[in-house]
């Protein structure tokens, strides 16, 4: 009478070594994925010296801005897209927070106001370069967000080669980023956006 609580006892006890041995894999598969990502992300030291027919910053940290201003400056691409500017911000407003922008903005400046995250730049930039006839593009973005800003465009951006310029933030540079909570939260979920990037490419 003995026996049918014994097996159940190593019926739970095996299902609960199952579960456990599962999460820790998943666990383990996580941090490893997160290490090569972190690895992935571009430093200071990475940014090309090459040009292109075209440059695109996707808005955000405002350096990606002021760089992307001196790539155009530099004649390092013949136009600059801004994607995914806030329906609210006026060129004259750019002008007075960036001097170079008011030189170039009447004839190699355009912003793109449809995006509203990184899915939509690819969209907006695959749809801008396609008309300009673009078939190379130097892509302005915050390191960190460099992997999945490349994943999501090269799905939509079929047969243009994209050259990365990232930018590395003060406080990238000045902290490592496992002493910040707030920069290992951002990180955490920017590992997760970008896998589920992944997803939909494949």
């Amino acid at each position: 009478m003995a026996a049918a609580p014994v097996r159940s006892q190593r019926g739970r006890s095996f299902t609960s070594i199952l579960i456990w041995s599962v999460a820790g894999g998943l666990i383990a598969a996580f941090a490893a994925g997160f290490a090569v990502f972190l690895n992935d992300i571009p430093s200071a030291q990475t940014r090309t010296a090459r040009s292109a027919d075209g440059i695109v910053v996707l808005t955000g940290a405002a350096q990606r801005m002021t760089d992307a201003i001196d790539l155009l400056a530099s004649k390092r691409g013949k136009r600059l897209l801004v994607s995914g500017v806030n329906p609210a911000i006026t060129p004259d407003e750019l002008k007075k927070q960036i001097p170079d922008f008011a030189r170039l903005s009447e004839c190699c400046i355009d912003l793109g106001h449809e995006a509203q995250n990184t899915l939509g730049n690819a969209v907006e930039t695959a749809a801008w370069a396609k008309k300009n006839g673009f078939k190379t593009l130097l892509i302005v973005t915050s390191a960190w967000h460099m992997p999945r800003a490349l994943t999501e465009l090269e799905r939509e951006t079929d047969g243009i080669e994209l050259i990365p310029y990232p930018v590395v933030t003060e406080r990238m540079r000045e902290q490592s980023w496992w002493t910040s909570p707030q920069v290992t939260r951002l990180l955490v979920f920017e590992y997760l956006k970008y896998l589920a990037a992944l997803v939909r490419m494949t």
